[in-house]
């Protein structure tokens, strides 16, 4: 069961071909057998089961909703009522959420039975998730091998079946990176066409909810349930919602695909880029206009986003004192030590990093040279957007300079991190939707092939990438040792 599509799924329970609590109990043994891969944080195990045979009740009674019984796993940065919400991070490993996020509840509502929480870089901050304080996870293509981050969990679970979907988050390309490191499709949405709300803040201008699953149709009917206005979220856009998989099937001839040189330069593994070209091909063949353009801003994307990231991440991090809820240090001497002790031991190495660069860059004698500059940078990016999706419909380049790296291989050095999301980056400064898909491998290890479309453009790359799907099957193919 656990290696059939999202729509099969369905189909399977709503004909009775087998029962959700059969379904839910072949992921849970699947997720106890591959407990090396460290991908789940928390197990629902007896929630699970509950919520499965009350979905069986409904699927009988012919009251299910769109994903009635399917299993589902969460990143652990998506506020769970009852069940704890860590973060990937000490500070709340005793914190239960006394709520649902939006995202969460609107996956109850549709029938969805969780799993459990996955596992993530701590508050979101990493791309290879090894930031974690329960550990790095293992990207099942090579067990040696980061799976990516911060969503690596996500990636991890989907790609090795652990679950039939998932969620993650993108702040600078958390869900993309990882999905193309583990073979996986991942969508960033546009900014504010998923509700933020009880999704724990990292960066509040940049982060943004989507669905990880194996192909761009499951990933279509997983943003079906996660779209749409929120008026708890203030930065929810009230624009409507499309039928994502009714508009799948179209043809892409005459489609105009930009491919930006800046993405295409000698930083480019030359495996990916011929292994990209391959892609691109297949849309030539399907009648798509290849052209090359420039968007000459790209290159100051990682300075920008390392500037205004952080200065968001000091800002909202700043409740986390020991004081309301989460880690406290013991028995501080007064309320600076409390401070001071708890956020020291409470927090993770790359957290307390990136909380300096950012309260740096917001401090009075530096804030016009930094916050203010970055922000100009990222309208002239943004502009670099907007200029090229006048000429293309959509744009398309990699999405990692190079496959999985190995588990600890970059941890010493933090520039040579930041460095791996190079090419999703300037998507989150822009709020443009993207995704990305399998499109192939170097030396048995995945490559992702990144669309990126206009503003709530999603149901657009989801064809797109569906089209792609359905004369490749990169996105079918299973690591050894999970089929």
């Amino acid at each position: 069961m656990h290696t059939k599509t999202l729509p099969d799924l369905v189909r399977g329970l709503r004909s009775r071909e087998f029962s959700s609590l059969e379904l839910t109990q072949s992921f849970l043994n699947r997720i106890r057998q591959h407990r090396h891969l460290n991908a789940y944080i928390t197990v629902t195990e007896e929630d699970a089961l509950l919520n499965a045979k009350a979905a069986d009740v409904r699927l009988a009674e012919g009251k299910a909703e769109l994903l009635t019984g399917i299993p589902i796993a969460h990143k652990d940065i998506f506020c769970t009522l009852d069940v704890k919400t860590t973060c990937g991070s000490k500070m709340l490993d005793n914190f239960t959420a006394p709520y649902n996020a939006t995202v969460v509840e609107k996956f109850n509502q549709a029938g969805a039975v969780m799993l459990g929480k996955l596992n993530m870089d701590e508050f979101a901050m990493g791309s290879s998730n090894e930031t974690s304080y329960y550990g790095a996870v293992k990207n099942p293509w090579n067990t040696q091998a980061v799976p990516g981050g911060s969503s690596g969990g996500s990636a991890a679970a989907v790609a090795a079946r652990l679950a039939a979907c998932a969620t993650g988050t993108d702040t600078g390309g958390s869900i993309r990176q990882p999905a193309a490191l583990c073979g996986i499709t991942g969508l960033k949405p546009t900014y504010g066409r998923v509700s933020r709300y009880g999704m724990i803040a990292y960066a509040s201008s940049l982060d943004q909810g989507g669905p990880m699953a194996h192909s761009a149709e499951d990933a279509a009917i997983l943003l079906q349930t996660m779209a749409g206005f929120d008026e708890k979220d203030s930065t929810s856009v009230n624009c409507p919602v499309p039928d994502y998989s009714a508009g799948l099937n179209k043809s892409i001839a005459g489609l105009k695909i930009g491919l930006p040189k800046e993405f295409f330069s000698d930083g480019l593994n030359s495996h990916i880029a011929a292994t990209l070209e391959a892609a691109i091909n297949e849309y030539r063949k399907l009648g798509a206009e290849i052209k090359e353009i420039s968007m000459p801003n790209l290159k100051l994307a990682i300075p920008a986003y390392y500037v205004i990231a952080p200065a968001e991440c000091s800002a909202n991090l700043s409740r986390f004192d020991g004081v309301r809820f989460g880690y406290r240090c013991e028995n501080p001497a007064d309320l600076t030590d409390l401070y001071t002790r708890t956020r020291g031991e409470g927090f993770g190495k790359e957290v307390k990093r990136r909380i300096l660069m950012g309260t740096y860059a917001l401090s009075a004698g530096y804030y016009e040279a930094y916050y203010i500059k970055a922000q100009k940078i990222r309208r002239l990016i943004s502009d670099d957007f907007k200029n090229a999706l006048s000429e293309v419909d959509v744009i398309m380049g990699p999405v990692t300079p190079a496959t999985a790296f190995g588990i600890g291989e970059k941890m010493g050095d933090p520039i040579e991190m930041y460095l791996s999301d190079i090419y999703t980056i300037a998507i989150n400064l822009a709020g443009v939707p993207a995704l990305s898909i399998p499109a192939g491998f170097i030396a048995e290890m995945p490559v992702g092939l990144q669309i990126i479309g206009n503003y709530f453009a999603e149901d657009m790359l989801l064809n797109i990438a569906h089209q792609y799907q359905q004369v490749t099957d990169w996105h079918q193919q299973t690591p050894k040792g999970f089929e």
